[in-house]
């Protein structure tokens, strides 16, 4: 069959990047977008340096933001009808989600977010939705995601890239880091998204406190364009361009994150690592919570502890792919309209 995947944001890449490839090796063809925005363009473009580039970065603003969605979904609908494919798959992307429906394409959607508001839409939409366990069943229901619809898998879907992972020492090289003090790694929070509305300043707050260190040596991994010129004028390290992120996360000492994957990456490496996030906290992030392997610091007063880590933890902790891989081939390949309708496609040519 063949199986689209769009690429949305930046750590679509490494998160789709092994699906791709299991599919690929079962025989499937697969055909990818990828959206301008962040740094997902550019990772896509090292994996896959002809993937068609479909919409831009989100705009500020909520009339805005959907008008370029509107815009972007009707880009990826012209996609769906040159390409033809069988499914449509990604990490919440709900332009695609809403192309697919409108292109008679069915669609299938990963999320681990449960306050994540365009998940009214995304689960509305989409036949197969992937899950993490700890997802709660009562978001399922709120955003009118009916049970035959949910796959669900244990763990987090970070381990389905971070299993086996081996960091590569040359990203601080890269950096120009000095390994004998402190490598601090700080994601800032993701500003503008549908479910970040709000101001943080305690990660700023706790940033501040790292730079006042003379033995920490600190690490920002901007989100946005303005991110990147807001940090830049401080005493930090910021990439310009995108990096061996995971490596980074692996070898540093200490990782501050605003939110979001690179908080669980870190976590799931084995690195001392602490969320400042100002919005709901994700139930996977709770699970990793109360397994010690990620810290809350948005009680005042609290901070990290800034401090090299031994060496034998420079290294991924226990990482299982096959649980995720599972559920997403699964949901896939439940949804494939050829067992229903196998002359649907006849002639892929035309």
């Amino acid at each position: 069959m063949r199986v689209w995947i769009d690429l949305a944001n930046s750590p679509h890449v490494p998160l789709l990047l092994p699906v791709v490839k299991t599919l690929e090796a079962e025989g499937h063809e697969v055909v990818l977008t990828a959206r301008d925005h962040a740094q997902t363009l550019e990772l896509a473009r090292a994996q896959w340096p002809a993937v068609p580039v479909v919409g831009g970065a989100s705009p500020p603003g909520r009339a805005a933001k959907a008008r370029s969605l509107l815009e972007r979904t009707a880009a990826l609908r012209r996609f769906a009808r040159a390409s033809r494919p069988d499914v449509a798959f990604s990490h919440g992307s709900y332009a695609q989600l809403l192309a697919a429906r409108s292109a008679a394409v069915p669609g299938v959607t990963m999320m681990d977010y449960e306050h994540q508001p365009a998940n009214h839409l995304s689960f509305r939409l989409a036949q197969r939705i992937v899950v993490p366990s700890s997802f709660p069943e009562s978001a399922l229901r709120r955003f009118g995601a009916k049970s035959a619809k949910v796959v669900r898998y244990e763990g987090y879907k970070e381990q389905l890239y971070l299993a086996n992972f081996e960091p590569d020492a040359r990203v601080l090289d890269e950096l120009g880091l000095d390994q004998t003090r402190v490598i601090a790694v700080f994601r800032p929070p993701p500003e503008g998204a549908l479910y970040h509305r709000m101001a943080n300043t305690r990660f700023d707050d706790v940033l501040a406190h790292a730079l006042s260190r003379e033995d920490v040596q600190t690490v920002v991994l901007p989100r946005t364009a303005e991110q990147r010129s807001r940090y830049a004028a401080m005493r930090v390290t910021i990439p310009d361009h995108a990096v061996d992120a995971a490596s980074l996360l692996a070898l540093g000492d200490v990782t501050v994150g605003g939110g979001g994957t690179m908080t669980r990456e870190s976590a799931i490496l084995g690195t001392p690592t602490y969320t400042v996030f100002a919005g709901k906290l994700a139930a996977v992030d709770a699970a990793l919570v109360a397994a010690g392997r990620l810290h809350d610091l948005r009680a005042p007063g609290t901070t990290p502890v800034f401090e090299k880590k031994p060496p034998a933890d420079a290294g991924v902790h226990a990482a299982d792919a096959r649980a995720v891989m599972s559920a997403i081939r699964s949901a896939i390949l439940s949804v494939h309209p050829q067992s229903r309708h196998p002359r649907r496609y006849p002639d892929r040519r035309g």
